[in-house]
């Protein structure tokens, strides 16, 4: 838990909260925590947990069904009782919850499987706005999909309830053609394929926070477990304790100046030029801890706010906040996801919570044969792997998956391509979560292997374009020095069938030849290098299962350990953009001189005793 000592008003917003615990009419009488309510689904197979407030030494009687139980407040007029796992069902219930003299009653409660949607924007991304909407939209009569959104209420400290006003859904939802348009795209992509998969009731609940970084997406306590994790967040402390918005407004109102002399002086109108800012200007960005890019700010307020509240799994989407570059820690990441999992399921007391990382997804400019060098200066990669890695320190294969999401590729910084993730994740979760006969697979590189200038790599799945495509693509390699140039890649060939050739039949699609002229002796590979990369395979092939971008060398991102600096800086990035743009330069004129021995040579790549 947090060791600092609060600065005032820190204190001033503790002995308020105190006081409102203490005076229990402040609730409001009897009050049920905020994530019941009518419509809602409740977690098969698990005790069911119901808890709120109401007069200290009230009397509270709970019943669910046929299940009831009794409780009394305590001295700060906390209550909650315990009901004993319920199997899954679609008879809608209704719970009655009384004092003496007050009564909540919810209706049309489901008993089912509840998964939570976490990340930042893109998760959050509505059904409303996505490409797929339309026929989406016209297919969500779901009456056994149930739907509940939190909008951003980032936080310093774990709340206990969720504030009315930022429940965006307004209580849990039917989903319908009138309701999912607001909700999680991927979200509803993935619970109406489970839902009418299983015919078990499915509640979504959309807690991801636009912006938000990883770091505010880690429970609290689990900052502590990690040398690299506390070394952060004893920084974010020191920037709490520092600050003071009275220094904050006193810049902000320097920099005002600043710009109104600057537009005065260029002419601008009085009534044109910009408001002098005051206390109501800050925003949670500006106040350290509260911020959606510091410490468990978001899972305070929008994710560890309901914990007792039992759930499924989680499916988790994020990664722009922390791919720029000037914030772009790796290293840092990686541990972070792998705390983030391990604080989940500690504060959801289940160790084996499924969880499905769903992997920064793609913007931009596409890679291609034209940009390929310039388009590898890229922290998005770099973060992919992290929330591969991190995920897999977890040590929990069977209930955890990368899902890789960079082959979805539409330019932006939202793209507006969702259906496949939710469906991805579905298909995951059906086949290692529910135990169903739908295809999921992953791969993994299991070799690298150097057979004179060219590299061999070798998967333990057969890895193939879903086109029928006979070319693999993305592949880039690098001799001693770590100068990275597009590679030519083809498979092993097991039976050249002519014009009738294809992956699966005339190649052994397990293993990859890699070969550039500019790389006489490579010693090190990567896969899909790039924030939007030029990549073709798939696990056998499937057009869901994309091969996971991949390295086989240890020249980590130049990031700073240090939380004070920026993770890169300018001059850094300036010298690996001209360094790539130089190889891809080079690599385009070579080709070009060589053009002759270029294609007789790719021509014999993958071939029996072809290798040098």
């Amino acid at each position: 838990m947090r060791h600092h000592t609060h600065n005032l008003r820190h204190k001033i917003n503790a002995v308020f909260l105190l006081l409102l615990c203490l005076a229990g009419p402040a609730w409001g009488g009897l009050k049920v925590h905020a994530i019941f309510g009518s419509n809602m689904v409740i977690q098969r197979d698990k005790p069911i947990k119901v808890w709120g407030w109401a007069e200290p030494g009230e009397g509270v009687h709970v019943q669910l069904g046929e299940l009831a139980a009794m409780a009394e407040t305590n001295a700060q007029g906390r209550w909650e009782v315990t009901l004993s796992a319920q199997s899954a069902n679609t008879t809608p219930q209704t719970l009655v919850v009384n004092t003496r003299s007050e009564k909540i009653e919810y209706d049309n409660i489901l008993i089912g499987d509840v998964w939570v949607m976490n990340g930042q924007s893109n998760m959050a991304w509505g059904l409303g706005k996505t490409l797929e909407a339309d026929l989406e939209t016209a297919q969500a009569n779901l009456p056994h999909v149930r739907l509940f959104g939190i909008s951003p209420n980032e936080k310093d400290d774990l709340q206990s309830d969720i504030p009315e006003q930022v429940i965006d859904t307004g209580g849990w939802l039917v989903c319908s053609p009138e309701t999912a348009p607001q909700i999680s795209a991927i979200g509803f992509a993935f619970a109406s394929r489970v839902q009418r998969a299983t015919g078990v009731p499915i509640g979504v609940i959309d807690n991801a926070r636009g912006g938000a970084s990883i770091e505010s997406l880690v429970p609290e306590h689990m900052f502590d477990d990690h040398p690299l994790a506390q070394l952060y967040y004893e920084h974010v402390l020191q920037r709490q304790a520092e600050f003071s918005i009275e220094d904050w407004l006193a810049a902000q109102v320097t920099k005002w100046e600043q710009r109104v002399e600057r537009d005065r002086a260029n002419g601008v109108a009085e009534n044109r030029l910009p408001a002098r800012p005051t206390a109501a200007s800050i925003r949670s960005w500006n106040i350290p801890g509260v911020s959606p890019s510091d410490a468990a700010s978001c899972y305070n307020g929008m994710f560890g706010v309901f914990i007792g509240y039992n759930i499924k799994g989680v499916l988790f989407h994020q990664g722009y906040n922390n791919a720029q570059l000037s914030g772009c820690r790796p290293q840092r990441y990686r541990v972070l996801m792998k705390l983030m999992v391990q604080g989940w399921r500690q504060d959801f007391n289940d160790a084996e919570l499924p969880v499905g990382i769903i992997g920064f997804c793609a913007g931009g400019i596409p890679q291609n044969d034209q940009n390929f060098e310039s388009w590898t200066v890229s922290g998005g990669a770099y973060i992919r792997e992290a929330q591969r890695l991190g995920l897999a320190d977890v040590g929990d294969p069977e209930n955890t998956a990368f899902l890789p999401a960079f082959d979805v590729q539409i330019p932006g910084l939202h793209p507006s391509k969702k259906r496949d993730h939710g469906e991805r994740a579905a298909r995951w979760a059906l086949n290692r979560v529910y135990g169903m006969n739908v295809h999921w697979q992953t791969a993994s590189l299991v070799d690298s292997e150097v057979l004179g200038d060219e590299i061999v790599l070798t998967f333990d799945q057969p890895v193939m374009p879903h086109d029928m495509s006979t070319i693999p693509q993305g592949f880039a390699i690098a001799g001693e020095d770590g100068r990275f140039y597009r590679a030519h890649a083809r498979f092993r060939v097991k039976k050249d069938q002519g014009i009738w050739n294809t992956a699966n039949k005339s190649f052994d699609t397990t293993i990859i030849h890699l070969w550039s002229p500019m790389v006489p002796e490579p010693v090190a590979a990567r896969y899909a290098w790039a924030n939007s990369p030029q990549a073709n395979l798939y696990v056998q092939g499937k057009p869901w299962a994309p091969l996971a971008s991949f390295r086989t060398d240890a020249w980590h991102w130049p990031e700073s350990e240090d939380p004070t600096v920026s993770a890169i800086d300018r001059g850094q990035v300036r010298e690996l953009n001209n360094q790539a743009q130089q190889r891809n330069a080079e690599r385009r004129q070579r080709e070009a001189q060589l053009a002759v021995e270029v294609l007789e040579r790719v021509e014999q790549l993958g071939k029996p005793g072809a290798s040098q």
